[in-house]
């Protein structure tokens, strides 16, 4: 473990740290309605909290210049993407939520991620918990954002994209 990530100064060790290997990786897949939606959720341990590091492609774009796309960004309880057409990946549960905190405290709410031109990316720190504790569990992208407010779920609307955590091997 980087014991070098717990002081003063963390974006400088960030180049060293995105150049390993993640210790968990999710793979994005859109449904039905997103065919084209394709992503990575890296997941990188350090003695600081887990550095979480989200590419996206084939994001829903804008429909207006002032009306950029904002998605609500989940790690979801579930083991599995598996759903029908009127519920995309319903098998993935409700928001990872351990503790039993009420909405945005759930260990799984994740920042949004911001739309531009189709493409996302995000790159954050978070304690609230750790990789091993991850694995095997889902990664949600909703088509809105979340409002940090509505309870359970942030009012984050549909299911648009799915991933399951995985162990990254050696």
């Amino acid at each position: 473990m980087d014991r070098s990530l717990s002081r003063p100064g963390l974006s400088l060790c960030l180049p060293t740290l995105l150049r390993r290997r993640p210790q968990a990786v999710a793979r994005l897949a859109g449904g039905e309605d997103y065919p084209g939606l394709t992503g990575i959720v890296r997941f990188y341990q350090t003695a600081a909290g887990v550095v979480v590091w989200a590419e996206v492609t084939g994001l829903p774009a804008a429909s207006s210049p002032c009306g950029g796309r904002i998605f609500g960004f989940h790690i979801h309880a579930g083991d599995s993407c598996a759903g029908t057409s009127a519920e995309p990946f319903s098998a993935a549960l409700g928001h990872y939520d351990p503790g039993g905190c009420p909405h945005p405290y759930h260990a799984g709410d994740l920042p949004p991620l911001f739309g531009s031109g189709g493409a996302a990316l995000s790159l954050f720190l978070t304690d609230r918990f750790s990789v091993s504790e991850v694995i095997g569990k889902t990664v949600i992208l909703h088509d809105h954002l979340d409002d940090l407010t509505t309870q359970p779920s942030g009012g984050s609307g549909k299911r648009i994209a799915c991933g399951v955590i995985r162990k990254n091997a050696p």
